[in-house]
């Protein structure tokens, strides 16, 4: 009886343990990739399996393939897996491309393509065998740990602001040949270029790589050159916009 007992016992405990196993994946499952934490006025998403934008209240989930769109004295936050956290200015829109996908390298891939606007974004320290990359029409960057915010002009041309840590951004992103450079301490200035260097082939002085640190800043033009690159100061006037001081703000509530 006592050997019975214990039997209906291991097999109750058992029964638990699996339920506890299996609401544990559902809930993993069933975490969205994305979400729109933050609206001010009207946002717009667009999923790629259906043929019109719709309107995108907050708690809307984002996916990969989505497009989101702020409208006019519009703006908006997305939280991707409650780590990194990108806002979008009025007339920006944002194609995401790939949100925390496995590729066949086992790797976790997020890319985000700045169609046209202006970003802010908080991104947690990017793990190893993980990549995020976020790209405009005329550059691409590689994002590990930081703060920092893209302008995307109507014309393509792109400045990057680094407000903490460093971005990986350039022309030739997949070229293992082209050398980063890293952006030169004080004023923004005009630059003479990327030169070429060694390797098997020779490198196009079109291409070019840099390294933009705390509180630095690239600009770049609608033909993917690059016009100027150097420090910039919190006490700039653009600098005390209304745009850089709500994003100040959010990103302290969140412990930056």
């Amino acid at each position: 009886m006592k050997n019975m007992k214990l039997y209906y016992i291991l097999i109750v405990a058992a029964a638990a343990a699996m339920t506890l196993v299996s609401d544990s994946s559902l809930s993993v499952e069933n975490t969205p990739a994305g979400m729109v934490t933050f609206v001010d006025g009207t946002v717009k998403k667009k999923d790629p399996t259906l043929p019109d934008w719709t309107t995108a209240g907050k708690d809307t989930t984002v996916s990969t393939g989505d497009q989101v769109r702020t409208m006019i004295n519009s703006r908006a936050e997305l939280e991707l897996r409650e780590l990194d956290v990108i806002r979008l200015a009025p007339r920006t829109t944002i194609d995401i491309v790939k949100l925390f996908e496995e590729t066949k390298m086992q790797k976790d891939q997020t890319q985000i393509n700045v169609v046209e606007g202006d970003i802010w974004a908080m991104v947690s320290t990017v793990q190893a065998g993980a990549e995020f990359n976020l790209n405009t029409p005329v550059a691409g960057a590689a994002i590990t740990g930081t703060v920092f915010r893209v302008s995307v002009e109507e014309d393509s041309s792109t400045q990057l602001k680094v407000y903490q840590g460093e971005v990986h951004i350039g022309n030739a992103m997949d070229n293992p040949h082209v050398k980063p450079q890293y952006v030169p301490a004080g004023p923004p200035r005009k630059t003479t270029g990327p030169s070429q260097v060694s390797g098997p082939r020779q490198v196009s002085l079109e291409e070019w790589m840099y390294i933009v640190k705390n509180m630095q800043v690239i600009n770049i033009s609608k033909s993917g050159k690059v016009l100027s690159a150097g420090d910039f100061s919190a006490t700039d006037k653009e600098e005390q916009s209304d745009w850089v001081k709500w994003n100040m703000e959010r990103d302290k509530e969140r412990g930056h």
